[in-house]
């Protein structure tokens, strides 16, 4: 466990060289304030049949160390709700998988479910970083799901992640082709780094620099709450 979390530590700081360093200005500069979901001036009343979201990923969506209401799950599906979307967002997070376990556990989840989920937020890889395992590997087993999710008809957003710098311009050239190629591939929604919000915003993360805090998520919802919105199928009357 120990060795897990000083990896994260690693990934989380060597994220931060993802972009171009900041000068001595930019330094000494206080944080940029990060929006968060925050809800609009007037919140829409809640129509229309009920859609259910199954958002399926790792600790980001377990809402570890976090208190009842605040994972991503049930913050998105506020978030969702206040825009009138009458959402259900099922968290199937579980921390620690990689996409290897994601992958076992996919069918499972899938066929325990009351219905058919109208949208499917697949949020796995960073454990395979974390790990060094191949980017072969996780290729395969995001392609995998996804190739699964397309058989039953189920829409997806695809969560992607991105590689620190620090494991090598080849690994990192590879692991960065692949959320985007298989979003390409599989005809699935994407965002290109789950992350971006956050990941250099160190009072958005827990005292273990791994986790996001209640106000990370926050960040996270407000930054992606637009895409879910876009890859939500439209209901009957709105195909009209």
């Amino acid at each position: 466990m120990a060795r897990s979390r000083l990896a994260w530590c690693a990934l989380v700081l060597a994220m931060a060289g993802c972009r171009e360093p900041a000068g001595p200005a930019d330094a000494m500069a206080p944080a940029v304030q990060t929006p968060t979901a925050a809800a609009p001036a007037t919140a829409a009343p809640v129509t229309g049949p009920e859609r259910r979201i199954l958002a399926f990923g790792n600790s980001l969506f377990a809402g570890y160390n976090l208190q009842p209401g605040e994972s991503y799950p049930e913050r998105l599906q506020e978030a969702l709700r206040r825009r009138g979307l009458n959402v259900r967002v099922i968290g199937a997070g579980v921390s620690g998988d990689t996409t290897a376990a994601g992958r076992a556990r996919l069918g499972f989840v899938l066929d325990a479910q009351e219905r058919r989920p109208d949208l499917f937020i697949l949020e796995l890889g960073g454990n395979d970083l974390l790990r060094g395992l191949p980017p072969e590997q996780t290729r395969a087993n995001l392609s995998a799901m996804l190739s699964e999710l397309r058989r039953r008809g189920i829409p997806v957003l695809l969560m992607g992640m991105r590689a620190p710098p620090n494991l090598g311009a080849d690994y990192v050239a590879q692991f960065d082709a692949i959320y985007a190629d298989l979003a390409r591939e599989h005809g699935a929604a994407l965002v290109p780094f789950f992350l971006e919000s956050i990941y250099d915003q160190p009072q958005l993360i827990q005292p273990d620099r791994i986790h996001p805090t209640a106000q990370g998520i926050d960040a996270l919802v407000a930054a992606t709450v637009d895409d879910v919105a876009a890859a939500l199928p439209p209901t009957p009357a709105e195909a009209r």
